[in-house]
């Protein structure tokens, strides 16, 4: 998979803040967004794919134990 670059404008207090994290981490800012990013989209993936596992077994979620539930 290739890379491709994304620009964007944010304000000073936003890139300060993220300074911040990522210094925190011993990283880049921009490392620290994409690592951001890729675990925020697997996040989703995941939570979706436990969700079609529920549909697919008939696992009714309103019924389900909150302990239960994998995050």
């Amino acid at each position: 998979m290739g890379s491709t670059v994304l620009s964007l404008r944010i304000d000073g207090e936003l890139l300060d803040r993220l300074r911040r994290h990522a210094a925190r981490r011993g990283m880049s800012v921009q490392d620290y967004v994409v690592r951001t990013l890729v675990r925020d989209d697997f996040d989703e993936r995941f939570h979706a794919a436990v969700d079609e596992t529920e549909k697919f077994y008939g696992a009714d979620p309103r019924h389900a134990d909150p302990a239960d539930r994998v995050t």
